[in-house]
């Protein structure tokens, strides 16, 4: 199942390169064309049309399914359910991410199509921890990074976002509905100057059959434009896209990236 971003392509080329075929469900709105390029087989659905959805999987022979891409939860607001979604929704007790996403893969369990970890085949796409730039965080980004991971933690706990932008111990910024690199903008006008640091986890109890923390270029480049100095992410919780790329970025923007080693694990399931 695709959704927005270069992770379902990338995601994609990784299992091609493993020998698999591949089935992708396309989302109209989010995914990129160039998805099904690469993909044996593709088919295209609007957001909602969770029958149809099911009705592809079950005609394609699909008995596992792998989520790879967001979907921006503006959409959430804006999408037209089907029937079978609409049902699927009213019974759901909240409309968060994890309960929502955690009701689709309940049901595509009771149509015989397990939703398996989106980590499984991310081979170099997920960094151990340690710096990925030339620069290490110097002292001063270092507390802030030391300050801000249990907060951001606990945001992320309840489910709120994952990010959290940080200057001298002082929180600007606590990443909502917007998404990353809008909560990196504001927090670095608030931070005024620049110099912020920009810190991005998993939650607490993770499930990795979707929403897996992702950056890329577009991070960075938010990052530079505010003159934000530092990213601090999760080891072997985050995706890291065209991390050449990314890199070269940073660096060229005297940017320093950080993978830190986890406190909590993550709820996982699937093949690791």
């Amino acid at each position: 199942m695709a959704g927005y971003g270069r992770f379902p392509l990338l995601y994609a080329q990784n299992l091609k390169a493993q020998g698999y075929r591949i089935f992708c469900a396309a989302i109209r709105e989010e995914t990129d064309p160039a998805v099904a390029e690469v993909v044996d087989d593709c088919r295209w659905l609007r957001l909602g049309q969770l029958g149809k959805l099911i009705d592809a999987f079950r005609d394609a022979g699909v008995g596992e399914a792998v989520m790879a891409g967001k979907v921006h939860k503006t959409r959430i607001y804006q999408l037209r359910p089907d029937m079978r979604a609409v049902r699927l929704m009213a019974r759901a007790p909240d409309h968060k991410d994890d309960t929502l996403l955690g009701a689709v893969a309940d049901e595509l369990e009771r149509n015989g199509i397990r939703l398996v970890s989106s980590i499984a085949h991310a081979g170099e796409l997920l960094p151990g921890p340690g710096p990925l730039t030339r620069r290490a965080p110097n002292g001063e980004e270092r507390g802030d990074i030391d300050f801000g991971w249990d907060l951001a933690k606990a945001v992320a706990g309840l489910d709120v976002g994952q990010s959290m932008v940080i200057k001298n111990r002082a929180v600007m910024a606590v990443e909502a509905i917007e998404g990353t690199d809008a909560a990196i903008a504001r927090g670095g006008e608030l931070g005024g100057g620049g110099g912020v640091t920009v810190v991005k986890v998993a939650k607490p109890s993770q499930d990795v059959r979707f929403d897996v923390p992702t950056v890329g270029t577009d991070t960075i480049r938010a990052m530079a434009a505010v003159g934000a100095s530092c990213l601090a992410l999760e080891a072997g919780m985050t995706l890291v896209l065209d991390r050449a790329e990314l890199v070269a970025e940073a660096d060229a923007a005297g940017i320093a990236i950080v993978m830190e080693k986890g406190t909590q694990g993550a709820a996982e399931e699937g093949p690791q």
